[in-house]
């Protein structure tokens, strides 16, 4: 009985061992690499067997080299990841090439031997409008606001000194002017008041000379009297 599970299991381990190389020579033992170009500047690649065209299962060893028409830039090496928008064959690079004319070269090592060349061109990409109000009011179907104009300061300020100036001038059109009897009245008064006073003076004057004069006859007659 042992003698049986033996036997069988090196039969199955021997049928394993033929079966895997056959399964593996059907695909053959080169890749066929087909560049297909670019999206958003990232290297798009087609990768199967060349024998049977099928896609390849597990992951593979690859880089990818790009270089510039005039051959003064060069991009990678780079590798290669998995291509969800071009699957099962559809293979990619996370890196982007900048704007320009790239010789592109993809060389696969693993799980066998490939290569793809293509001329890649990258073309510059305008940025995005900015939107303004303008545009916001449009897309929202409102109407954009606009800002009431702001009075400038020198003319506030001319318009206040004007209005201060006609203010004044009003007033001063509105204070009643100095009535002419007034002043002639006031000067009168003040000439009858010097007049007055002249007066007062010489009549003082004259009253101490005539009171000089009695004391000085009054001792002159005392003196004859006495003699």
């Amino acid at each position: 009985m042992r003698i049986r599970i033996v036997l069988s299991a090196t039969l199955t381990a021997l049928g394993l061992m033929f079966l895997i190389p056959a399964a593996a020579h059907a695909h053959g033992d080169t890749l066929k690499v087909v560049v297909t170009g670019q999206r958003a500047g990232h290297v798009t690649t087609d990768i199967t067997w060349e024998n049977d065209g099928d896609a390849i299962d597990e992951n593979v060893a690859a880089t990818v080299n790009a270089v510039s028409v005039d051959g003064t830039r060069t991009m990678g090496p780079w590798r290669l990841v998995r291509d969800p928008a071009a699957a099962p064959a559809g293979w990619t690079t996370a890196e982007t090439l900048p704007p320009g004319t790239w010789k592109v070269t993809v060389e696969v090592g693993f799980p066998a031997l490939g290569k793809g060349e293509l001329e890649v061109g990258v073309p510059v990409v305008d940025p995005a409008p900015t939107t303004g109000a303008a545009t916001t009011g449009a897309s929202t179907g409102g109407t954009p606001a606009v800002s009431a104009p702001t009075p400038d300061a020198s003319s506030a300020s001319a318009s206040g000194t004007g209005s201060g100036s006609a203010a004044a001038t009003s007033a001063d059109a509105a204070s009643p002017a100095p009535d002419p009897s007034g002043t002639q009245a006031a000067a009168d008064a003040d000439g009858a008041a010097v007049w007055w006073t002249t007066a007062g003076v010489a009549v003082t004057a004259l009253a101490g000379a005539g009171v000089g004069l009695l004391l000085r006859r009054r001792r002159m007659r005392g003196a004859c009297r006495t003699s």
